[in-house]
């Protein structure tokens, strides 16, 4: 966050299964970053759950300046805006693009979206495409599967690596348990 000037709360999403070390662990990366923490329990408690985080966000604001800058001009060609995302977010060496995503950015300058921000899809298991990579690997090389036009919007979508753009499917989708029974009610709802 540091990157685009803008001061940063990081909302640890607390659970009964996290432990006091855990939380230590969180708490002083934070604090050895100079960052505001906040605890946050609405998935069990609603608002009042998250009401330190409100708190601390709002202290942030009100305290804290903001510098706002965008990681890239518009003006750039966009294989040069994705080489930029690679290297200053995901820490990866270089991007792969084979020749059809290669031509298909291309196009997409010629048909006039170069200005179009990138927004990139890929595992959130990782910083690089390989969900098994855990932590913040570096020096590694971005496959770049698919580029897609999403013109409403006004960005172009690049998806790297092995993922699907189907939002918000957990591993196991709650549809694989919901049925009618063979008196005809419907079960594996809630």
């Amino acid at each position: 966050m540091k990157k685009f000037g803008v001061p940063a709360v990081v909302a640890i999403n607390q659970f009964t299964s996290d432990t006091k070390r855990e939380l230590e662990l969180v708490e002083q990366a934070c604090a050895d970053h100079g960052v505001k923490l906040a605890l946050a329990n609405h998935w069990a408690k609603g608002g009042a759950g998250a009401l330190c985080l409100a708190e601390t966000v709002r202290e942030v604001i009100e305290n804290e300046p903001a510098d706002f800058r965008v990681l890239y001009p518009d003006t750039i060609p966009l294989l040069e805006k994705l080489r930029i995302i690679a290297r200053e977010i995901y820490r990866a060496e270089d991007v792969e693009i084979p020749p059809a995503v290669h031509a298909r950015f291309g196009e997409l300058e010629n048909n006039g979206y170069g200005h179009f921000p990138i927004c990139m899809a890929k595992t959130q298991y990782s910083f690089s495409t390989d969900p098994a990579k855990k932590g913040a690997p570096n020096g590694f090389t971005l496959p770049v599967r698919e580029v897609r036009l999403a013109m409403g919007a006004g960005f172009v979508v690049v998806i790297a690596g092995d993922m699907r753009t189907m939002p918000g499917l957990p591993r196991v989708p709650a549809a694989e348990s919901i049925g009618v029974d063979a008196k005809g009610n419907i079960v594996g709802l809630f």
